[in-house]
């Protein structure tokens, strides 16, 4: 009896390995290069991956995730003012906490989600939300669809299309045509 276990569980196991072919699911070695220092390096930059630089030294880790995203460094940019509840890179969204300026019976709360990091208009999804208290503090809260978040969208656009383009000018490198017959050592 324990045979028929046996070769059940290795037939099981055979299959399990064979099922995939030898390829990761959803890889394309097409895309990766063979230089193991370039797939680390290219996959470093798009966030992949994590570098043990100091061994065995007490530092501090240093998080750039998301400032390559211009849409995201924007966005923080523009509602720097208002202390946030939630910004969550990975989840795409920043939720600010109530915010009032001089009126303490009125505040305001902005949700900005992010539907992609292509920098257009489609690409964000902007709330506002209105809290009013009277005097024995009892709160009615509203969505409010208008003028401040359309505004609120063209400012993190205009400074996300001002982050985008530095950062293509930053990694701009001409390509210098020369005439192979006159090499210089």
């Amino acid at each position: 009896m324990s045979f028929f276990k046996n070769i059940g569980f290795i037939s099981i196991l055979l299959l399990t390995l064979n099922s995939c072919g030898g390829k990761m699911p959803g890889a394309d070695a097409k895309k990766f290069p063979p230089e193991p220092e370039k797939r680390i390096k290219k996959n470093l930059e798009e966030g992949r991956g994590f570098r043990l630089d100091t061994l065995g030294q007490q530092q501090g880790g240093t998080f750039d995730f998301a400032s390559s995203n211009e849409l995201w460094r924007a966005s923080l940019d523009i509602i720097d003012f208002m202390p946030l509840t939630s910004a969550n890179y990975s989840g795409g969204i920043i939720i600010t906490d109530w915010y009032a300026d001089n009126n303490s019976n009125e505040a305001i709360k902005v949700t900005i989600r992010f539907l992609s990091n292509e920098v257009a208009s489609n690409s964000l999804a902007i709330k506002i939300y209105y809290r009013k208290c009277d005097t024995n503090f009892n709160c009615s809260v509203s969505e409010r669809k208008g003028n401040l978040s359309k505004e609120l969208a063209r400012k993190i656009l205009k400074r996300a299309a001002i982050y985008e383009k530095q950062n293509k000018d930053k990694n701009f490198k001409p390509y210098i045509l020369t005439d192979p017959s006159k090499k210089t050592n």
